[in-house]
């Protein structure tokens, strides 16, 4: 299916030098669906990921040579184009995680996969439906596939409420927009406890989300909290901070538990005292789902949620924005507005 009146060229924004963090704004032509699962997508709005520009120099096997090297994984749009399988038709609209090795979305048409697509929850404007993917699917599944939560104590089953009510989750950088997605997650599931590391500044939010116990990492660190009480030890860690707060979630996860990290590998932080044995402990990359997506549009629209978003920028200032996330200076997610 398509949809008639489509341009023949349109703008788009080229990191030219994998090695640079240097950005270039192109006219080129639209790109054009090649294979049986590909939409062409209409960009409302993308979101620079940190780190995103040096992925390709940290993580070469990752990507093909000579791609075409468009930044932007995660936005929202409206399908202009669909193949004949899809569930998708144009008009729907729509939000999505791409994966890292595909042109991306900082240009005004990009190439999608049914795989990686769900219609963006209702209850979400354009911007913030463009803040979500990412952060939400990281959570998602640093909880429900990767972790050891079973994410169908959200929807009230049973025997999972029943699974998720014996188990103690710590949750760090809880104020983050990884971290606080996380602690709505796992309350929601009925885990046992929620644990949320944050800043004296995100304690009521992380209470408000479902925190049933608080870490302040400014007056107390994990190990201290953690000292303090044994049994205060966690099944499961899902860390979104790295640094020395990953090293000290050793301390905190029980022997035979799960201790997982977006930021980096737990081993290689792993303290020389600690001689427990975990279930697993690896650091991992979220997984583009549109499945999941759809699960957590259903969860956003139930509960009125909101992403946390720093800023929100014109499609001209994508250098500005891209420069902000990559030099930490954003509290939540940094939108470009392609066609908003």
């Amino acid at each position: 299916m398509a949809t008639a009146n489509l341009p023949t060229t349109i703008r788009a924004v080229y990191q030219q030098d994998p090695k640079l963090t240097t950005l270039k704004l192109v006219q080129t032509p639209i790109p054009q669906p090649a294979g049986p699962q590909d939409h062409l997508i209409k960009i409302k709005g993308t979101s620079p990921c940190l780190g995103e520009l040096s992925w390709e120099v940290n993580f070469p096997d990752l990507f093909p040579p000579n791609r075409e090297r468009v930044p932007g994984t995660e936005a929202a749009g409206i399908i202009a184009t669909s193949p004949p399988s899809s569930p998708f038709k144009p008009g729907d609209e729509v939000y999505f995680r791409l994966h890292a090795r595909f042109p991306g979305c900082l240009r005004e048409y990009t190439i999608v996969h049914t795989e990686e697509l769900a219609l963006k929850p209702k209850t979400l404007d354009w911007v913030e439906a463009t803040a979500t993917p990412l952060s939400t699917l990281t959570a998602w599944q640093g909880l429900f596939s990767k972790g050891i939560l079973n994410k169908n104590g959200i929807s009230g089953d049973a025997d999972a409420r029943a699974h998720n009510s014996k188990l103690r989750v710590l949750i760090t950088g809880a104020g983050g927009s990884v971290g606080a997605w996380a602690v709505h997650f796992a309350a929601a599931a009925g885990a046992g406890a929620v644990v949320a590391q944050c800043g004296s500044a995100n304690i009521e939010a992380a209470k408000k989300a479902g925190a049933t116990e608080v870490i302040d990492y400014k007056k107390q660190s994990i190990a201290e909290w953690v000292q303090e009480d044994a049994s205060r030890e966690v099944d499961l860690v899902l860390d979104c901070v790295g640094g020395s707060s990953l090293a000290a979630s050793w301390s905190a996860v029980k022997e035979n538990g799960v201790l997982l990290s977006v930021a980096a590998s737990p081993d290689e932080l792993k303290p020389e005292s600690v001689t427990k044995k975990l279930a697993k402990s690896t650091w991992f990359l979220m997984d583009c789902k549109g499945d999941d997506l759809k699960e957590i549009a259903d969860f956003i629209d139930a509960r009125g949620l909101k992403p946390q978003i720093d800023s929100v920028v014109e499609f001209e200032e994508f250098q500005a924005a891209y420069d902000k996330v990559e030099q930490k200076k954003a509290k939540g997610k940094v939108v470009i507005k392609v066609d908003i």
